[in-house]
């Protein structure tokens, strides 16, 4: 499986991405030159979400997940009603949902991915380390840092920086979490967490999003981006909005909304605790709200 395959798995679903999915026939619909969206949307006014039921902090059925929140405000913004169609974001996703014409849009998607055409990124972020506030590891920014070594370091099997693990010689004491999971029943994220706060690992490693989501719930947690890898898969990723490939209108318009409200886009993601990089990977807080990823 490519880099980018396994940060799909990784991002997409709680931890199970849809690297065998393709984008259906049914996706292929009619573009119009004139700027008509009712070639391309399944209702015009309406924003029908492409969503996964249970994968906070991305999106459940509540409402609760920070894409949800982010539908809303394009809702708002482009004056249309929010719909969801929810399917868990396993294989067949894309091709069971916006392939099949039943939404328009799937609110995150990493740049480069091939399944869906990709709206301009709207978010910037990494994997990350989390450790306790106290524990000597909160100034650890690279896995190759000694102190990691011999440590209890949590990781998601499969996932792009458990390669870095491997090449800094932190596997043989790591502590391993399932990537394939029922998320009705299971969250490999919330177990690491509540192992690290109970003292069973001494650090983990997560996705960002996730990373920052459930430290700004615990106490005394640290989050730091894993920016300054040298070597392995790359951990750095731009976040956009995923379309059909015929959509362009579509897609022209999702992009000036990005372009137009960078700045609240950033609050609502910052407000979930996702950690914001530039292009200079130096994080975006409160009082950079307004940069653009």
């Amino acid at each position: 499986m490519t880099e980018t395959g396994r940060h799909r798995r990784w991002l997409f679903s709680l931890w199970v991405l849809i690297a065998s999915c393709v984008v259906g026939d049914a996706a292929v619909a009619q573009t119009s030159e004139t700027g008509d969206l009712s070639f391309e949307l399944v209702d015009p006014k309406v924003l029908r979400v492409c969503a996964d039921p249970r994968n906070l902090p991305f999106s459940n059925e509540k409402g609760e997940g920070f894409e949800n929140k982010l539908a809303e405000f394009l809702a708002e913004k482009l004056q249309k009603k929010l719909d969801y169609v929810f399917f868990p974001q396993a294989a067949g996703f894309v091709r069971m949902t916006l392939g099949a014409h039943r939404c328009d849009v799937i609110m995150g998607f990493p740049q480069g991915d091939d399944l869906v055409q990709g709206t301009n990124p709207y978010y910037r972020t990494s994997y990350a380390l989390v450790a306790k506030a106290g524990s000597g590891l909160e100034d650890v920014e690279t896995l190759e840092d000694p102190k990691l070594k011999g440590k209890h370091v949590g990781i998601v099997a499969g996932t792009p920086p458990a390669t870095n693990m491997a090449l800094a010689g932190l596997m043989a004491d790591a502590k391993p979490y399932q990537l394939m999971i029922d998320t009705r029943f299971d969250n490999s994220a919330q177990a690491m967490i509540d192992d690290l706060t109970a003292g069973k690992i001494d650090a983990g490693v997560l996705w960002g999003p996730m990373a920052g989501y459930y430290a700004k719930k615990a106490d005394s947690l640290h989050v730091t981006p894993l920016v300054k890898e040298t070597t392995g898969p790359r951990l750095i990723y731009r976040i956009g909005m995923g379309v059909r490939p015929a959509d362009q209108n579509w897609k022209r318009q999702l992009n000036k909304v990005i372009q137009d409200n960078q700045g609240e886009i950033n609050k609502i993601l910052l407000d979930f605790g996702v950690p914001l990089l530039d292009e200079s990977n130096r994080p975006l807080g409160a009082e950079t709200v307004k940069k653009t990823p």
